[in-house]
């Protein structure tokens, strides 16, 4: 019988038994719990003094070959769950540790669910010139030291919570010895214990509560299912006689093919790994290698599903003992490439020795063995790979790291053989190992600080809003405004080089902010809401909020009190700079790819103008995916109105008065625009900002959030009807603003699109930051412009009405200004 055929008459057996019954039946083993236990668990007997019996688990993808989106998908949602446990600020701190070598690739895919977690797993494999961060025991196990050899050994020392992955809980012993050894060493407040399946006997049970007392910390356990084991007297000798009897009488560990050509071809693959990608958590993953990682992963699965044989149906991606996350997620990718003409399965080799029983009632149906081809620190020994032989597949495509590519994986016994006796075709991907770099290399860039947050900076509470900014609260940077723009336009200076003198609106302004809060708020409060709802439905069901400070920052805080009002979700809001010219703060970038999946990064700002912002971030994210290889940040901004029509994520296209727009800092937090010098920001340094303190009595930022907040009750229904109408409609940017800027500066004879502004809150900045020449205004505009008549009114700024304007007004900034194109007074002359 061939291979296929006796793969075929497998499944037809295997399609009404259980993969534990055999043991089951000769034993007395008994699995009890959830329904789904028999599901997620077979049985099969081991070579080992300690423990008879082993729970095979048929989703975990280490000795049965499964779906790599069933292996995946489990991972994925207990992250999740652990997610939902934690909250997300605690998540946002916590640190995955997964164990070798079962559950590395399942660490893995729990620190994907959680999105922003860092992940560790622990070796076996001594590397030279990584100083151990801790280690420990596994008693059952055929093999028992556990290292800890992060690249930065802070990743442990933080206070967030540490999530423990394992793929089964049985006498938790593990975990406790893990738990005690890092405690000591790094103390903490909280763990989290995660696994497949719970499978403590009543007398383990209470372990895990009684270690929490005796550290003072909180455990939780988050299982996908939960029973136990129960084990007849004697269990591990008769386990012992009966795998004796049964090598005894085995003629030959796997059943040889026949009706085949004996070896198949080994070939290979280049899979063009992503430079400085880990190839796992051996030393450390992080968010930003995940996010690396996603944007290549199409790619490299394109190239193996170009190198598969015609009219194959069947391939395995065979991974390699701790080398798990990698194969599995380009067999996911793999799976997702080829479709539904292909089924792809996923398992890996292990170090476990495992009696095989070709049974239908029984989880290692064949074996494969093979010696260690990776020179490992405890010397050369069996290794093996499951389920591989007898099984059907077309083909094979074994991934190694570079450090298992050695002629002892070549050799006539050695594993690439014994998968070509088997499988007519074998495919060898090999992933670079990733060597930490020595202590003498040169270092890395200074940890970045964590972020500025009220009220030491600004005037917001602190879980409103983190500040991506150094704090230059103490350096003199004002200039007087006619002296800014004569060094802007001479080229002389940039305009993030200083600061504006601060503008203190008149009793009769304030009085016009007040009035255009009370008539806009409930407006404001659906744009809000519109906007929020297409960034959970389009972008991300846990967005990371990350304004444009700092007209944008107004709007992320007031978006994050409406995904916590209608959702009861508590998101992640930053803010960060970006300068025209000279592009978005890439440290903050990296702070973020460091905490957070960049792809759950969506950037807020308050309105667009002609979008010269929106094509600033989309060129400088595309500058910085090159520089760092940092991929995942969508260009596309949020934005509360966008009149312009230059990106497809707001809440409204009107171009009406937008109050944060009439104030600078006392509507902002407190926080200037921001900075960016060479002698204040190196470049290693956030971008800067100053906290005018000094300002307090003034603020009225508390003032105009609450007022948008208070009316999201009664903007409810409208919400949900205006993001439903919106989620519907054809947004596609028409920059229909851009070529109005561009048709007015040529007609107006200024010849710099830079000194036109469009839409009330950029003409309200021309009012209050720069030397405004004149405003155009839309003819029959009504008390949206008042605050802006009344700015022009006090600068003598004349205020000229055209008819088919595309936005409500339009400021236009002195195009040949020089001090002497102001009269004595300030008020702009004519050209």
């Amino acid at each position: 019988m061939t291979d296929k055929a006796h793969a075929e008459g497998h499944a037809e057996e295997r399609a009404g038994a259980w993969s534990g019954s055999w043991v089951a039946e000769r034993l007395g083993v008994e699995l009890v719990g959830d329904e789904e236990l028999r599901g997620l668990l077979g049985l099969a007997l081991r070579r080992n003094p300690k423990r008879a019996h082993l729970l095979v688990s048929n989703v975990l993808g280490k000795h049965v070959p499964q779906s790599p989106s069933v292996v995946y998908g489990h991972g994925l949602a207990l992250g999740r769950r652990v997610r939902d446990l934690l909250g997300a600020e605690a998540a946002r701190r916590a640190v995955v540790l997964g164990y070798a070598e079962t559950a590395t690739g399942l660490g893995h895919s729990v620190a994907d669910g959680l999105g922003t977690a860092p992940c560790l797993h622990s070796t076996r494999r001594p590397v030279t010139g990584v100083a151990r961060a801790g280690g420990f025991e596994e008693s059952h196990s055929h093999a028992t030291s556990h290292l800890l050899l992060p690249e930065d050994p802070a990743l442990l020392a933080g206070d967030g919570p540490l999530v423990l992955v394992d793929d089964e809980f049985s006498t938790g012993n593990t975990v406790l010895n893990t738990v005690r050894a890092l405690h000591e060493r790094y103390p903490r407040k909280r763990y989290v214990v995660v696994a497949l399946v719970d499978m403590r006997s009543p007398a383990d049970a209470g372990r895990l509560d009684d270690l929490a007392r005796e550290i003072g910390a909180r455990v939780d356990l988050v299982t996908t299912a939960s029973g136990t084991v129960r084990l007849p007297p004697g269990i591990l000798e008769k386990g012992q006689e009966l795998v004796a009897r049964h090598e005894r009488a085995a003629t030959a560990p796997t059943p040889e093919p026949t009706g085949r050509v004996p070896s198949a071809t080994v070939g290979r693959v280049e899979l063009h790994w992503p430079h400085d990608v880990p190839d796992g958590a051996r030393h450390g993953f992080t968010p930003a290698h995940r996010a690396r990682l996603e944007a290549a992963l199409p790619a490299m699965a394109a190239r193996i599903a170009e190198a598969l044989p015609p009219g194959a149906r069947r391939v395995l991606v065979l991974g390699f003992e701790e080398l798990m996350y990698a194969p599995l997620r380009l067999a996911h990718a793999l799976e997702r490439t080829v479709g539904d003409d292909v089924a792809v399965r996923y398992s890996t080799t292990t170090r476990s020795p495992v009696l095989a029983v070709d049974d239908p009632g029984y989880a290692i149906r064949t074996r494969l063995v093979f010696p260690a081809h990776d020179d490992p620190a405890d010397g050369p020994g069996e290794r093996y790979a499951y389920n591989v032989a007898g099984a059907g597949f077309d083909a094979v495509v074994a991934v190694v790291d570079s450090a298992a590519d050695t002629p002892a994986l070549h050799a006539p016994d050695g594993l690439a053989p014994r998968l070509a006796a088997h499988v007519p075709h074998v495919l060898l991907a090999v992933v670079p190992s990733y060597v930490p770099r020595p202590p003498h290399a040169p270092e890395r860039p200074s940890m970045l600080p964590e972020p500025l947050r009220g009220p030491d900076f600004s005037s917001y509470a602190p879980d409103e809003v983190g500040w991506l900014l150094q704090d230059l609260s103490d350096v003199t940077l004002e200039a007087p405004t006619e002296e800014r723009e004569e060094a802007i336009q001479s080229g002389g200076a940039h305009y993030a080089e200083s600061l504006p003198v601060e503008y203190q609106p008149s009793e009769q302004y304030q009085e016009l902010f007040h009035a255009a809060l009370k008539t806009s708020a409930a407006r404001l409060a659906r744009a809000v809401g519109a906007v929020t709802e297409i960034v959970l439905a389009e972008r991300s069901p846990r967005p990371v909020l990350v304004s444009l400070a700092r007209a944008g920052t107004p709007v992320g805080v007031l978006m994050r009190r409406w995904a916590r009002f209608r959702h009861g979700l508590d998101l992640p809001h930053y803010a960060v700079s970006i300068v025209r010219g000279r592009g978005i703060d890439a440290n903050a970038l990296r702070w973020l790819a460091a905490h957070h999946d960049p792809a759950d990064v969506v950037f807020v700002d308050g309105w667009t103008g002609k979008g010269a912002i929106t094509r600033e971030l989309a060129a400088a994210l595309r500058a910085f995916e090159t520089s760092d290889g940092i991929t995942g940040f969508d260009p596309e901004i949020a934005v509360l109105a966008d009149p312009g029509s230059c990106v497809r994520t707001y809440g409204t296209r009107d171009d009406f008065l937008i109050p944060s727009a009439c104030l600078n800092s006392t509507v902002s937090g407190l926080i200037s625009r921001t900075v960016l010098r060479s002698d204040l920001v190196g470049p290693h340094d956030f971008h800067g900002a100053k906290f005018y303190r000094e300002l307090a009595a003034a603020d009225l930022s508390p003032a105009f959030l609450d007022a948008v907040a208070v009316r999201f009750p009664d903007v409810t229904e409208a919400v949900d009807a205006q993001a439903k109408d919106l989620l519907c409609a054809d947004r596609t940017p028409t920059w229909e603003g851009w070529a109005a800027v561009e048709r007015i500066s040529e007609e107006y004879g200024i010849h710099d699109v830079n000194l036109v502004k469009p839409g009330v809150g950029e003409t309200t900045r021309v009012m209050l930051r720069r030397v405004p020449w004149k405003v155009l205004a839309r003819a029959g505009a009504g008390a949206d412009l008042d605050h802006v008549r009344l700015l022009a009114e006090q600068r003598g700024v004349p205020v000229e009405e055209v008819a088919d304007l595309p936005y409500t007004c339009v400021g236009l900034i002195h195009p040949q200004y020089t001090r002497g194109a102001t009269g004595a007074d300030g008020r702009a002359v004519a050209l």
